[in-house]
């Protein structure tokens, strides 16, 4: 339900938005009715250009909630590569298979912030269509509009893919409207097309990194193309080769303006992230007043521990599998292993060389901690670390994978899927892939590059679930600390009971949960 004084006012930050939601009845006092002109008010903001630069950055703010920012690595706890020991966002029953319309966490959080969001940028297209200052051009507004609608584009596919019918909300609420039943999947997917194909057209056309923060069409098309490789899939697991055709022709135009970082470690520190060449998208931060705890999460509250599978899917440097490969050295565990091992998993604590060593505060249920997201300036690492490292949420990494899967399914494993997967995998000093690989050989090495890649970056929950096979992974995992069970049901979230519950029968409840 989306009530008029639901979540959805209560995050907008004061001085930036400022909604009047019932107007003071006649019998109040006169002192009541002034307006209080020394501060923002709907009456004396959205006056001139800087009050949608406000605006603007208060929609952007939205991103950095935490499931979609520095808790990003928890979903894929909820996959078969880690487990949250905090239980953060109801995760533990997420993979028992317990949830329930009243289970709280994600299942609640996703769905409330993200119609608080959405709730931000309709009043922002509400105010910039009726705005007539002179400060303001037709072509700024496109751009602004442009840059909200990639917002909306973002929550609504987030909506979209763990919902499915969700209510479609392009307006801001009143006390009339509050009440919103669902619209079919099929319309939220219109709509986030149709939002990021304005933003394609009318964003600004330089990369990411060279756009201060703000997206731009690059941003749009990676997005674009993710939702599509997710839609691709549809209930079956059979990809629709038409859908991937739109993939992989979004892929080949981001991959002209991008490069991979040379240091894969880099994509993930402050210091190499502004300027970094293949960052697409992030959710940015800046410190001393906007910083993220990225390193005291992970660095010493260990929220998170990579699962031994996990540990155990990273090749030796001859691109055989570990305890395959001759160079498997079960004493030893980063040695003669793809160097991405050492840059995602630590064993015993952070460490770093050269004396950044950290001791973390909590224990490793699993044996090991995220190193992936930490920055060794910042050791060592708790309350007082004021952390500005962005959540980098699209980058050509993914991209190169996008187009990889694609094509391989379009037209089979030929020179153009060898080269990408080459090129990835080079970085991190690991062998080309063998000749002559089946569509099907290069199919399960595509996911396994995207599973050692994106680890830990929010990809690996959705990954199964668009390819179908989310049951026959999760089932078969051993070495959880909670047993897992993942039944079809489960391909879709059940909408939160409370906002069932406040919505006069309005809102449904998806049929597998009723």
């Amino acid at each position: 339900m989306l009530s008029f004084n639901s979540n959805v006012m209560k995050k907008y930050p004061y001085k930036l938005i400022v909604l009047v939601l019932v107007m003071l009845t006649t019998a109040c006092t006169k002192d009541l009715n002034l307006n209080p002109l020394d501060k923002i008010a709907s009456s004396n903001f959205w006056k001139k250009k800087s009050d949608f630069d406000k605006a603007l950055a208060a929609c952007y703010a939205s991103m950095q909630t935490e499931e979609w920012a520095v808790l990003t690595p928890v979903w894929d706890c909820m996959a078969d590569n880690g487990y949250a020991q905090h239980n953060t966002g109801s995760s533990q029953q997420i993979v028992e298979g317990s949830i329930s319309p009243s289970t709280g966490g994600w299942i609640n959080a996703f769905y409330t912030d993200g119609y608080a969001a959405i709730g931000r940028v309709n009043l922002f297209l509400q105010q910039m269509a009726a705005y007539t200052g002179t400060d303001f051009t037709d072509a700024d507004k496109k751009k602004y509009e442009a840059e909200v609608r990639f917002i909306r584009g973002y929550y609504y596919w987030q909506l979209y893919q763990m919902y499915g019918d969700v209510p479609l909300v392009l307006e801001p609420l009143t006390l009339e409207t509050q009440y919103q039943p669902k619209a079919p999947a099929a319309d939220v997917l219109k709509q986030i097309l149709a939002d990021l194909d304005f933003g394609i057209a009318n964003l600004n056309t330089a990369p990411y990194f060279q756009n201060s923060g703000h997206a731009c069409v690059s941003s749009a098309q990676a997005l674009k193309a993710r939702v599509l490789l997710f839609v691709a899939y549809g209930n079956t697991g059979t990809p629709n080769l038409e859908i991937l055709a739109q993939v992989r022709a979004l892929a080949l135009q981001i991959k002209t303006q991008y490069s991979l970082s040379p240091k894969f470690e880099d994509l993930f520190r402050d210091a190499a992230q502004k300027t970094n060449p293949e960052i697409i998208f992030s959710v940015n931060f800046l410190a001393p007043n906007n910083t993220t705890p990225w390193d005291m999460y992970y660095g010493d509250w260990l929220v998170v521990s990579p699962l031994q599978n996990f540990v155990n899917a990273f090749e030796c440097t001859d691109g055989l599998p570990y305890g395959v490969s001759p160079l498997t050295n079960t004493a030893a565990l980063f040695e003669n292993r793809d160097s991405r091992l050492k840059k995602t998993v630590f064993v015993d604590h952070p460490d770093f060389g050269d004396g950044k060593v950290h001791t973390p505060s909590n224990s490793r249920p699993t044996g090991y901690g995220l190193m992936k997201f930490l920055a060794p300036e910042n050791i060592p690492y708790g309350f007082s670390t004021l952390s500005q490292q962005n959540a980098v949420t699209l980058r050509l990494g993914e991209v190169m994978l996008m187009y990889a899967e694609a094509q391989n399914e379009l037209a089979g494993p030929d020179a153009t899927v060898y080269k990408a997967m080459k090129d990835l995998r080079a970085r991190s000093g690991m062998p080309e892939l063998p000749a002559g690989l089946s569509k099907e050989a290069m199919r399960e090495r595509i996911r396994h590059e995207r599973r050692i890649e994106l680890a830990f970056e929010g990809l690996r929950y959705y990954d199964l679930r668009r390819w179908r096979i989310a049951g026959e992974v999760l089932n078969n995992v051993k070495d959880g600390i909670v047993p897992y069970h993942f039944e079809d049901k489960f391909y879709t979230w059940p909408l939160p009971q409370s906002e069932i519950d406040k919505s006069h029968g309005v809102l449904e409840q998806n049929p597998l949960y009723k």
